[in-house]
């Protein structure tokens, strides 16, 4: 049967009311078609398994991040034209030696050994952070990802509070509102000009640290002759962009879900290993990401016909809520006997790259917050963000008992 012959639901992904609570719209959708539906800017592949066979197909379906940009009216902007050139754009031999490069810098053993580092920095800011016994907690765990990255790259942190600035409009670029558009250009070309002159102040022998950097590993890259500077400049953009909103969203939807289950947040404190219990139920649960794909030839799927050019929109934000995927899924359950294994990091050649490190940066972070901040709890009102894109909550204010210190634990993604 050919995709234009169906009768499928819509899902209205673009309304608010979706962005604050999917799932009675999932749930309605199932009950008319199990794994499809429409939307505003193409179909919408909403079940699990659907989800996990059809992103595994790396030649049939490609990236559509060039295709937002047309649908935000962006074309030819500085913003735009990164975004059709940005490493998830990538198509095949380019998207290879791209990857090749970072591959080896975002491994398993390359994340445990920031974990000192993800450590010493959440510590700080919650020096800094918890006397106030109240604040927003999505505005607090913001400076968390920017602040490590800035230190795996050599950044002085004066660069922070700007940075962090252009962070946040850069992460709705994908929401699908092109009223946003002038700030996501002002936010790119910040950013841009930052990366440069990080890079120039490098070559010409500045540096904050005399340990090598992640900074070094890319430099040596373009100086081999795997990078050119442009590609360089748009790879730290990258890895801003792709480890401020999803490491600082997830954690601020566990601080939430955590916020309605005392005893799950009290035994984070002390169990280094629960920690990552609840960040794995949570990733499944409810995570921020939506994944754009362009069919690049037909595609036949359970017997649907997919044309070429068709625009497909994968939420693993929500799939982990599918009960043909795992038993009672409404339930946050951080002991489930078997964890199947979740999408919030997509599948295929463009699965994260940087999971490992936003893994880490959960766990320790988590696990030293619950120390510090005791009896947490709402302190006023929290909204959504749009769920196209990077979903997450906008602000979570808290009240809560500081804590002090503890002798910090110490362990890797085995632990």
């Amino acid at each position: 049967m050919k995709l234009q012959e169906l009768d499928l639901p819509y899902l209205p992904m673009e309304d608010p009311d979706f962005a604050r609570d999917p799932y009675p719209y999932l749930e309605r959708a199932r009950s008319v078609h199990p794994w499809l539906a429409k939307g505003a800017f193409g179909y919408v592949v909403h079940q699990y398994k659907a989800i996990q066979d059809l992103l595994r197909q790396d030649g049939a379906l490609q990236s559509a991040y060039g295709g937002i940009v047309d649908i935000m009216g962006a074309k030819n902007t500085p913003w735009g034209d990164w975004t059709e050139r940005h490493l998830l754009t990538a198509q095949q031999e380019r998207h290879l030696r791209l990857r090749n490069v970072l591959a080896p810098k975002f491994t398993p053993r390359q994340a445990n050994e920031n974990r000192a580092l993800m450590r010493r920095v959440i510590s700080e800011l919650l020096d800094e952070w918890v006397p106030a016994e109240t604040f927003d907690f999505e505005e607090f765990a913001s400076y968390f990802p920017i602040t490590v990255m800035c230190t795996m790259i050599g950044a002085p942190p004066s660069a922070i509070p700007s940075l962090r600035a252009s962070l946040e409009a850069l992460g709705l670029s994908a929401s699908m509102q092109r009223d946003h558009v002038p700030a996501l250009q002002r936010g790119f070309e910040h950013i841009d000009g930052f990366a440069q002159e990080l890079v120039a102040a490098r070559q010409a022998g500045t540096r904050l640290r005399p340990q090598r950097d992640l900074l070094d590993d890319l430099l040596e890259a373009v100086n081999n002759g795997g990078l050119s500077l442009r590609e360089l400049y748009d790879l730290l953009v990258f890895l801003f962009v792709a480890g401020f909103d999803t490491s600082k969203n997830m954690l601020t939807i566990i601080m939430d879900l955590l916020l309605d289950r005392p005893e799950f947040y009290a035994r984070c404190a002390g169990d280094y290993a629960f920690c990552r219990d609840v960040m794995e139920e949570a990733l499944r649960y409810c995570s921020p990401a939506t994944i754009p794909r362009i069919t690049a030839q037909d595609v036949t799927y359970r017997g649907v016909t997919i044309p070429e050019g068709t625009g497909l929109y994968f939420p693993v934000s929500i799939a982990g809520r599918d009960p043909l995927f795992v038993p009672n899924p409404d339930k946050f359950d951080p002991g489930r006997e078997k964890r199947a294994s979740h999408l919030a990091f997509g599948m295929g050649m463009h699965m994260c790259l940087g999971q490992f490190i936003a893994r880490a940066q959960i766990q320790e972070g988590l696990h030293l917050i619950a120390q510090r901040i005791t009896s947490p709890r709402r302190a006023g009102p929290s909204s959504w963000r749009p769920f196209y894109g990077v979903w997450g909550m906008r602000g979570l204010p808290i009240a809560f008992t500081s804590a002090p210190a503890r002798q910090q634990a110490t362990g890797d993604a085995t632990s």
